[in-house]
């Protein structure tokens, strides 16, 4: 029976009932992410309406020039999570330090990492941004949460998900049994199911990745990236929104691969770009219930242990049989 039109909300109490050993916690973090995402919604498609376009002049942890959109969306997500009285630590890529909840504040199992949002440089350029979000269950024992809670593989994840922000507004996400989008009807405030068991293709016909750097990667990725264009195969489309979360949200839907290799001109990035625990390890664990597969070129990022909360790894992601053929080139090349 097709849920086509169902309700988040509704979808996700279903998906409890199934569950017998459920106490409604997960249900509870999942309801308010979505209620965050739709604050967050909100205020983006109002941005250019209000004094929320910009940069507020502070680098965050990475570096990275803060946009005001980026403080609003860390604390729409913080305050949102906390409230749900459901978690015992929080870390986000604008936070150089884990977040506890206060001493007045209810906790519960669960640990939650996000990068509130992700492509802030497309921002005043009203291109596709969007929210990325991980669940763990807290591991160490005691009542207080550790940094071991925060920093586990990617394999151990209960749930992941993200939010597009584009021409309409989607909350993807699995609880490890498949992948489900939801697309937000403005008139009634909803997030109503609009593709149901979501499914990437063993392999694609496009390919994402800023070409601007392919003097600065590595022999292998620079042959492989090669052998897409070869004009005596069928080339594949380049297709790079420069969002993660809109590249990686084609690529699910279409097939393919999105690579975003380490930076070998740089000695003092020579891990990537991307984040670990906010961006590659949730988006990986989507893909793979997809169908799909997430490598650093050489491992399985869900199997990477985090030594570190804003650890950056390199990050080819997509169609299995892509993301394959891609570690092979990289293999040969040494």
């Amino acid at each position: 029976m097709s849920r086509i039109g169902m309700t988040l909300s509704r979808h996700i109490m279903e998906q409890q009932r199934s569950d017998p050993g459920a106490t409604g916690a997960l249900t509870g973090l999942l309801t308010q992410i979505a209620l965050a995402a739709k604050v967050i919604a909100r205020e983006v498609n109002k941005a250019g309406l209000v004094n929320i376009l910009g940069f507020t002049g502070e680098q965050n942890v990475q570096g990275e020039q803060v946009t005001k959109l980026d403080v609003f969306a860390h604390q729409t997500m913080v305050e949102a999570l906390e409230a749900s009285g459901h978690v015992c630590a929080l870390a986000s890529e604008e936070a150089p330090e884990p977040i506890l909840p206060g001493p007045d504040q209810r906790q519960g199992p669960y640990v939650v990492l996000f990068d509130p949002l992700d492509g802030s440089s497309n921002i005043d350029l009203n291109i596709t941004i969007g929210t990325i979000f991980s669940i763990q269950r807290k591991v160490s024992p005691g009542a207080d949460a550790t940094i071991a809670d925060l920093l586990q593989p990617g394999a151990s994840q209960v749930a992941a998900g993200y939010v597009v922000y584009g021409s309409s507004t989607m909350f993807v996400y699995t609880v490890g049994h498949g992948v489900h989008g939801y697309t937000l009807d403005p008139t009634l405030g909803e997030f109503l199911m609009s593709h149901e068991n979501m499914r990437m293709p063993q392999r694609g016909s496009t390919y994402s990745a800023n070409e601007g750097n392919y003097h600065a990667w590595s022999p292998g990725v620079r042959q492989y990236v090669d052998s897409l264009k070869d004009p005596k195969r069928k080339p594949y489309k380049g297709r790079y929104v420069g969002t993660l979360v809109a590249d990686f949200h084609r690529t699910l839907l279409t097939g393919g691969i999105f690579l975003y290799p380490a930076d070998m001109s740089d000695p003092q990035k020579p891990a990537g770009k991307l984040r670990l625990l906010y961006e590659a390890s949730p988006l990986a664990f989507v893909a793979q219930q997809a169908g799909g597969r997430a490598s650093t070129g050489s491992e399985d990022i869900l199997q990477l242990q985090p030594e570190r909360l804003h650890q950056r790894v390199p990050l080819l992601i997509g169609s299995t049989e892509d993301v394959t053929t891609a570690e092979g080139y990289i293999r040969q090349a040494g």
